[in-house]
């Protein structure tokens, strides 16, 4: 045997008695911070560009500097926190590369937020103070953040910290910018817009959320006598900028009135009536209003037969329009301008309810309002089309890979992005305007433009403008720094199915475009976590949580086996505490199992012994073991982690802890070689499976690995390989040994038999697989020998062997007759009167599918009731 049944590397030194410093109970608190503190001091988790080892690169996807780390990040970082240590114990030179992002509007709101409970505005303490109280939230909320990193376990190279308004990212911001805005990417334009009238900026198309809103819709008459028109419209409000009505040119009813002037209502202008096949004619009256300057459709219209464009309301949605809807709201003022119109006899029927989808800002939830601005843009059209290709041709691979046609549905759709904001904390649009109308793009290694008159755009940048150069910007570029040549083009990319459109097609778009290949090799995309019912963690309904108040309660490595156990590639994670409890279970299963196996001599010393001087449950179980091995790489590496942690559940707690340990009780007593070597192979399966489980569940296993090894860490051990020794003999053995305890077990539950309550027992193994196995099956099912007087009241067959028991001094057997004999009239009863109702053709014609289904399954529940208790009835003779 090789590989991962040879003596590890590390394993140096006696550790085969019991460990003195080992405490009886897991404390999770007190191994925890210092085990991280320990792997940061030694520098575990920095990666060496000069090394020749091959490279594994994950970038993190940067948190806001908003607040806290919520379970979605504590889910994400786990997943490439297990990922990352496997290729390190792989022997790769792993960089997990951890930072955050600047959040332009996030932040910024939350500062203002800051400020107007003190009285105060960002106007009352100007732009440069403005942004320093930014900077000060940034230190004090980034450092939270990343002391919950630390507690979660997050094995990530601490020395190549990053944030995206650091120095070298802003430098690489205004470098692309520069490379953009000189190649035709980036332009200057005005156009119609998606503003939030509370967070007083643009937002991109991805920033709006849409939903089902009620509103109504109104019809209003323009024009007088055979010049009338009738438009319909949900937002009345914006007809005090309409310019034009539009008709489809084809429209036979409406082809007198194409070219004519009509009167606009509640005004002193008269509009157009032009004719455009953007109309349609089966769609309401077919005559439209043509709004260009607060809509993005009427815009288009507008550019196409050159109307005037009015605006009519401020960047706060306010009424700016003479007259006397001044300085309403928009949406007092659309109330107010309906009445008004009604009083001229202008509303052609009453408001009726319209169900219609309407644009909310993501972060405010304010309703956007489309607005005429100049903005700058990115020009998509190229960049979408690289990002797309790579995709296609195997360049990046999604998984899962059905999610890709979420990815293609955007890059191939995408509209040219509004990159500016009208905010004060973000990277500076590096644009200087001057006196005269010059336009000077000004490059990181470049002097401003200086002299009276010069001055520098006020807006900023969006925030995924600088989070989509994250790949190689925290690599060091533009230069060509030894980061940037070793570890990019990163591995893998983990991130939730939710942020395709905001961050994973940046980055594809700006990789292919500076760096001339994709930025990662797979995007691994993820579920979203939710509530332990499947509903959405919101504040709104009292269901979220935090993290560390979990990891407090339970521990680090509880909190991060439930989330992997979860992660299915691109569904929903549910989670609960009971949970997690259940997980914090598991912990303690692994340091009690792994102790109590310490105190019975396991051991990693030496080499092991040759298969011929084993039992079958020892090859058994390093069969098992090897199994377990292969099936975790396989999982690994199509990022199947809740199969991954199921089998390491099962493996560990079932076969390791449940069955090889118990099994090799009798072995251990009985001494002699044979103890030997099952010590021996007991410490290298318990050596192999910590290994296994460390990405996973780091905290816990370092503490029992380093112990039972006398390693000095697990985080640089060797990941277990497959050695391919198999023994489907053995498996088949052991199996049948668990079959037999199973259902004597059984047996025994169902006589009322308490687990430690010994009996005495015959049993009748010769020719079987169990032969070999009497003292452990004995053990295992608190069996007795047949002593003088042993009568047996109950037999089981048993995999071709007969267990004989002797329940008299153990249970009453009458009374349990008559208990059984009670249960059996009742099942017989039961499903007499099922299956009467279910002969009945009457009762069949008249009930409904759902009544019929259940009485079925109480029929099937009586009949499986009565087999049952026919077969305890005849076992106890």
């Amino acid at each position: 045997m090789t590989d991962n049944t040879q003596q590890s590397p590390e394993a140096t030194g006696p550790h085969s008695t019991v460990p003195a410093d080992l405490p009886t109970q897991y404390a999770p608190a007190e191994v925890e911070g210092k085990l991280y503190e320990r792997w940061v001091e030694r520098g575990y988790f920095e990666a060496d560009a000069k090394s020749d080892k091959p490279p594994y690169t994950i970038v993190i996807p940067p948190p806001n500097v908003t607040g806290s780390l919520h379970l979605g990040h504590a889910f994400q970082h786990t997943l490439m926190d297990a990922l990352t240590r496997r290729k390190r114990m792989q022997g790769h030179e792993a960089l997990w590369l951890p930072g955050m992002d600047h959040a332009g509007i996030a932040t910024q709101n939350k500062v203002e937020q800051q400020l107007a409970e003190e009285g105060k505005s960002r106007q009352d303490l100007g732009r440069e103070e403005f942004v320093e109280r930014v900077w000060r939230w940034k230190e004090e909320y980034g450092g939270k953040i990343l002391g919950q990193m630390r507690r979660l376990g997050d094995g990530v190279d601490w020395s190549r910290e990053r944030f995206t308004m650091d120095e070298g990212l802003s430098r690489a911001v205004q470098t692309v910018f520069k490379k953009m805005y000189d190649d035709g990417l980036i332009y200057r334009a005005e156009r119609i817009i998606n503003w939030c009238p509370r967070c007083l900026t643009a937002i991109s198309d991805i920033e709006v959320e849409y939903q089902e809103d009620d509103g109504e819709l109104v019809q209003l008459k323009y024009g007088e006598g055979e010049d009338t028109v009738v438009v319909a419209t949900t937002r009345a409000e914006t007809m005090l900028g309409d310019t034009a009505v539009a008709v489809h040119p084809d429209d036979e009813r409406y082809k007198h009135l194409i070219g004519k002037q009509i009167k606009l209502p509640l005004t002193d202008r008269t509009i157009p009536v032009v004719a455009d096949s953007h109309v349609d004619p089966e769609f309401g009256t077919g005559q439209v209003k043509v709004t260009p300057a607060h809509d993005p459709n009427d815009f288009e219209i507008g550019r196409r037969h050159d109307l005037p464009m009015l605006t009519v309301m401020d960047e706060r949605g306010v009424i700016t329009a003479h007259g006397p809807f001044q300085g309403l709201d928009r949406f007092e003022a659309r109330s107010a301008i309906v009445a008004a119109l009604r009083e001229q006899g202008r509303v052609l029927e009453e408001k009726r309810p319209y169900v219609h989808s309407v644009g909310h800002c993501s972060r405010c939830k304010t309703t956007i309002e489309p607005r005429l601005s100049m903005q700058w843009w990115v020009k998509v059209a190229p960049l979408a089309k690289a990002a797309g290709d790579a995709v296609r041709d195997g360049r990046t691979r999604i998984h899962p890979a059905e999610m890709s046609s979420r990815y293609f549905d955007w890059v191939d759709n995408m509209h040219d992005w509004t990159i500016s904001r009208q905010l004060w904390w973000g990277h500076r649009i590096p644009v200087w305007y001057g006196p005269g109308g010059e336009v000077v793009c000004v490059g990181p290694d470049e002097e401003p433009p200086a002299g009276e008159g010069w001055h520098q755009d006020t807006d900023v940048l969006d925030t995924w403008f600088s989070s989509g150069l994250w790949p190689f910007s925290t690599l060091g570029w533009p230069d060509r720094t030894p980061d940037l040549e070793r570890f990019y083009a990163t591995d893998v990319l983990v991130t939730g199915y939710d942020i395709i459109f905001f961050w994973v097609a940046r980055m594809m778009m700006f990789g292919m475009y500076v760096m001339e290949e994709p930025p990662f090799h797979t995007v691994a995309l993820t579920g979203l976590v939710r509530d332990e019912h499947g509903k959405k963690m919101s504040k709104s309904f009292g269901n979220v949580v935090d993290p560390l108040d979990w990891m407090d309660a339970y521990g680090s490595d509880a909190l991060r086996f439930t989330l992997a156990s979860g992660a299915n590639p691109g569904t929903d994670v549910p989670i609960g505490e009971d949970w997690v409890k259940a997980s914090r279970n598991f912990a303690n299963k692994i340091w009690n199992a792994t102790r109590f196996a310490l105190m019975n001599g396991a051991t990693v010393e030496g080499p092991l012994p040759d298969a011929a001087e084993m039992s079958a449950t020892d090859r058994w179980i390093l069969s098992r073991l090897n199994e377990v091995v292969a099936e975790v790489d396989g999982y690994y590496d199509d990022y199947q982690f809740a199969k991954l942690s199921d089998a390491l559940r099962h493996f560990a707690w079932d076969e390791v802890f449940d069955w090889y340990v118990e099994l090799s009780k009798t072995t251990f007593a009985a001494g002699g070689r044979p103890a030997e070597v099952t010590r021996r192979v007991l410490g290298e399966v318990l050596d192999v499976t910590l290994r296994l489980l460390h990405p996973v569940v780091p905290f816990v296993t370092e503490e029992l690995w380093t112990t039972l090894t006398g390693g000095e860490s697990v985080v640089v051990a060797d990941w277990p390989k497959d050695s391919g020794f198999r023994d489907a003999e053995a498996e088949r053995e052991i199996a049948t040994v668990q079959q037999a305890v199973t259902e004597v077990r059984r047996f025994r539950a169902d006589q009322g038999l308490q687990p430690g309550q010994k009996v005495p027992a015959e049993l009748d193994l010769a020719g079987t697989p169990l032969a070999d196995h009497e003292d452990a099956i004995r053990q295992l099912l608190r069996l007795q020998p047949a002593g003088e007087g042993f009568q047996a009241t109950a037999s089981l067959p048993v995999a071709g062997a007969t267990v004989s028991l002797d329940l008299s001094g153990a249970i009453d057997v009458e009374a349990e007759r008559k208990r059984l004999g009670k249960d059996l009239a009742a099942a017989e009863k039961e499903l007499a009167q099922t299956g009467a109702k279910l002969s009945n053709e009457a009762f069949l014609a008249k009930a409904p599918d759902h009544v019929v289904d259940k009485i079925r399954g109480r029929k099937a529940a009586a009949e499986a009731d009565i087999a049952r208790l026919k077969q305890q009835l005849e076992r106890l003779g």
